[in-house]
């Protein structure tokens, strides 16, 4: 009988430990979970508290040789993957020309390569009735001066997620594309190294727990999107209804207010 396995990226901290902890709680029929992330440490303190065995992969995916590793043991390994999630990525605020050259190709090296690329590798691999999630975010919905490549990446992960949901209902594969807003993690840690973020956000901002746990509701019920919160469904619809260029216009003019 094959080993039944979910695959997470970027599960040593964040939305990615608490997918790890919740659907560790929740899976039964699980014998494995393949933890991705790029602190090692930090993913044995996750390992620790996980009640199913777990398989840790030590991959800094701005690299592109670095998931061979997966590639390896999946090959080697007589598996088949219940739940694909495409949690790894980061964002960098600020003037697209003051962002570093190796951050702004990094963050599509990161958001969209890799996980387009551990997708297309584990799809032969996935059982019936699987599911993919895809962590893209609110910032795919519109284009934001500031935040101009980390939304394009986005951009990119729901268009991606939701095409190809369409594309293997044949294999009874089912793909959500997860759009919070600001998620109350080490995020912005990282996303303020050139420009700050819009002071409004911190006022919407959510639990990671709470976004993961809808997040795998909804994959339950194959939704195509998970939204989290009133107000971030709001804006989803006012991006869909009115015409960009508004949008746009009053971002500028608020990241330049906040200087």
């Amino acid at each position: 009988m094959k080993k039944r396995i979910v695959i997470i990226t970027g599960a040593s901290s964040g939305m990615g430990k608490e997918f790890a902890f919740l659907l560790d709680k929740k899976l039964n029929t699980i014998n494995e979970f393949w933890l991705i992330g790029r602190n090692v440490e930090k993913l044995k303190e996750v390992k620790k508290i996980m009640r199913t065995n777990c398989k840790i992969f030590e991959c800094d995916l701005n690299e592109r040789t670095e998931l061979k590793k997966v590639m390896k043991q999946l090959y080697h390994e007589q598996v088949e993957i219940k739940m694909l999630i495409n949690c790894a990525g980061y964002g960098m605020m600020g003037k697209f020309e003051d962002i570093s050259y190796n951050d702004n190709v990094g963050m599509i090296d990161v958001n969209c390569r890799a996980l387009t690329s551990l997708t297309y590798d584990c799809i032969p691999f996935m059982a019936k009735n699987s599911r993919i999630i895809n962590v893209a975010s609110s910032g795919a919905f519109l284009p934001q001066p500031y935040f101009a490549v980390y939304c394009a990446t986005k951009c990119y992960v729901l268009s991606f997620s939701r095409a190809l949901n369409a594309e293997l209902k044949d294999r009874d594969v089912y793909v959500t594309a997860v759009c919070p807003g600001p998620v109350d993690t080490a995020f912005f840690d990282r996303a303020e190294t050139y420009g700050k973020k819009l002071e409004i956000k911190k006022y919407v901002m959510a639990k990671p727990k709470e976004v993961v746990v809808k997040a795998v509701r909804d994959s339950i019920y194959k939704k195509q999107i998970s939204v989290y919160g009133p107000v971030m469904k709001a804006f989803n619809y006012a991006t869909k209804v009115f015409p960009h260029k508004p949008f746009i216009d009053l971002i500028y003019y608020m990241q330049n207010m906040q200087k």
